[in-house]
């Protein structure tokens, strides 16, 4: 009896380690995550303007506000520094920056603002809404995320880069 017991008890000890470790939950499955995780990282007090301007923007239409994505503030901080380093405003490599964003963070559409030479906040935001391209990405009312970079040159003139996601 207790030889069939101690069986018993292996084969459900082992079965319960066997479905517990599955694929799906041992972070190795390369499936599409259902959440997915975002990164740390801090923001200057102009992007922090933009953020709020921008959603001011969208809630004044009745349009959802737009939450702030680390990954894409990341990729929106390479272009800007890469500008910086060319000297120029560009959108340069920005299917990397989108597929990027597509596959480490389950982006379904991504967008683009950039801008050189505003002082402000309300500068660089009330340009990109009286250019008919960038306001029709800010009013885009399936994006749900953005990310923001500024970063000034070594005359104090900012580069700017606006991502905006559909997730």
């Amino acid at each position: 009896m207790k030889s069939i017991t101690l069986k018993l008890a292996s084969i459900i000890l082992l079965t319960i380690m066997l479905i517990s470790c599955s694929a799906e939950d041992d972070g190795i499955y390369s499936g599409k995550a259902s959440k997915v995780e975002d990164i740390s990282l801090n923001y200057s007090p102009i992007e922090y303007e933009i953020v709020y301007l921008v959603n001011q923007h969208r809630e004044s239409l009745g349009l959802n506000s737009l939450n702030t994505f680390n990954m894409a503030s990341r990729e929106a901080a390479t272009h800007t520094s890469y500008m910086l380093e060319v000297g120029e405003v560009s959108h340069d490599n920005f299917g990397m920056r989108s597929k990027n964003l597509i596959e480490s963070a389950d982006a379904k559409v991504v967008a683009e603002n950039v801008a050189f030479g505003f002082s402000s906040a309300e500068g660089v935001v009330n340009a990109w809404l009286k250019s008919e391209k960038h306001k029709a990405t800010i009013e885009n009312p399936s994006f749900t995320d953005f990310g923001i970079s500024t970063e000034a040159n070594e005359l104090g003139r900012n580069y700017f880069t606006n991502i905006f996601l559909e997730r």
